[in-house]
């Protein structure tokens, strides 16, 4: 599907009749009004991130997209990405119905994941190294399945403060846990196979959970210290 400069999404994968959809989130920055292109770097780097989940997928009746942002950056209380995602779901739901959808975010993307939990579609979000900063709101995650992944070698977003949301998140879903990537970096340079296999089996996992195994051990839903992967 040709999205036009409008369209809220980009569709990588359209079956005839979608029982289920994974909406893909990149990153982007802290504060710009410039253009969101398709092009960028942030944008780029869910390539094959896209590819690996779409391989991944538990059946083949999944629609794959991939939203796009009108501007760059998050851009304070006007959290721009948080109205685009929630663009790209409801355009999902003219496409697909009400399917159930995980949400899969790295970065800034991550963050405008959790922020849209609450939408009617949304089942699950699996955030990679999100940014997800003190007093980030959580009640919206009620029901849903949330996971992260955090590198702990990043230098750019916080795994402490991933871990302390997740945390938080615990106390209003019945599932929710995080891994800690060793050696991992921001960008999910380093282990990059890892960091694909691993997140493709996590979307496939909240698809399906009785049928796609959960790649992360045990102690990633417990109370304890998030395991180091």
């Amino acid at each position: 599907m040709r999205a036009t400069e409008h369209d809220p999404l980009t569709v990588r994968r359209r079956p005839a009749c979608p029982r289920a959809a994974v909406l893909v989130l990149h990153g982007g920055q802290a504060d710009s009004e410039r253009a969101a292109r398709p092009w960028q770097l942030a944008a780029l780097r869910m390539g094959p991130v896209l590819r690996a989940v779409s391989a991944g997928l538990p059946y083949e009746d999944v629609l794959v997209a991939q939203a796009r942002y009108r501007v760059r950056g998050w851009n304070g209380e006007r959290a721009d990405p948080v109205r685009d995602t929630v663009r790209a779901l409801d355009a999902i739901a003219e496409l697909a119905g009400t399917v159930p959808t995980v949400v899969l975010g790295h970065s800034m993307g991550g963050r405008a994941a959790l922020r849209a939990a609450g939408h009617p579609l949304v089942t699950g979000v699996v955030a990679l190294a999100p940014w997800w900063p003190p007093g980030e709101p959580v009640a919206q995650t009620a029901g849903r399945h949330v996971v992260a992944l955090h590198g702990e070698r990043d230098h750019v977003t916080s795994p402490l403060e991933t871990a302390e949301c997740v945390r938080r998140v615990q106390g209003v879903t019945a599932r929710a846990g995080m891994g800690v990537v060793a050696d991992g970096d921001h960008g999910m340079l380093r282990r990059y196979g890892f960091w694909h296999r691993t997140a493709a089996a996590l979307v496939a996992h909240l698809l399906d959970p009785g049928g796609a195994p959960d790649p992360l051990p045990s102690g990633a839903y417990g109370v304890g210290k998030f395991p180091v992967i």
